[in-house]
């Protein structure tokens, strides 16, 4: 399945205020699991009446090494973990503009305005706490392996093996099992191994 353009036009009414999540999940690894549910606990604690909105950053990049999965698969990795955590969101890509200074005020036509960034990423925390957002921080989980770049790096390692069960024991230590039976249900571990490589970029 691929991208529509449309797909990247912000709604024509955003959404209400409510606690966001931003990230790139490419793919979506335990790090990010962490975050959501962290995020998921804080909505459920204490602003039960406020949505979960996850949005996915980069929904318009070239697919390379750095970006394999398209946004609308992303958006399908998220939606099948949230199904079977039993985890309610609202998921939404966002194209990026390449210009930091007003990336939030890009994002907010997507996500909406004035909520609750939930974030382990002091960069958008800055960014977001100057729009006047209230943000709460999130300690990075398994930081040393939990890294977008080091996942994409395993599972390139891993783009030319058939054995479904190695592949399944290499990525159950960094990817969550439905992420896992999405990558191997549509095959998309392989394109890794054409996609070249270099950098370390986040998410």
């Amino acid at each position: 399945m691929s991208d529509s353009k449309s797909s990247y036009l912000p709604p024509d009414n955003p959404p209400s205020p409510g606690i966001v999540v931003v990230g790139r999940f490419q793919p979506l690894h335990l790090g990010h699991v962490n975050l959501i549910k962290k995020a998921n606990d804080l909505r459920n604690s204490e602003f039960p009446n406020l949505s979960l909105i996850i949005a996915i950053g980069s929904a318009n990049k070239e697919q390379s090494i750095h970006d394999p999965w398209s946004a609308e698969e992303r958006l399908e990795m998220i939606r099948n973990w949230c199904e079977e955590s039993l985890v309610s969101a609202d998921v939404t890509p966002i194209p990026d503009i390449d210009d930091p200074p007003n990336w939030v005020s890009h994002a907010e036509k997507y996500h909406g305005k004035s909520g609750i960034l939930v974030t382990s990423d002091e960069k958008l925390a800055e960014l977001y706490a100057r729009s006047k957002w209230k943000v709460n921080k999130v300690a990075l989980s398994n930081r040393e392996s939990l890294q977008g770049w080091r996942v994409r790096a395993t599972i390139q390692m891993i783009s030319t093996v058939d054995d479904e069960h190695a592949i399944r024991s290499i990525l159950a230590s960094s990817i969550p099992v439905s992420v896992i039976d999405y990558l191997i249900s549509n095959d998309s571990i392989r394109r890794l191994a054409t996609l070249g490589g270099g950098g370390e970029p986040v998410g």
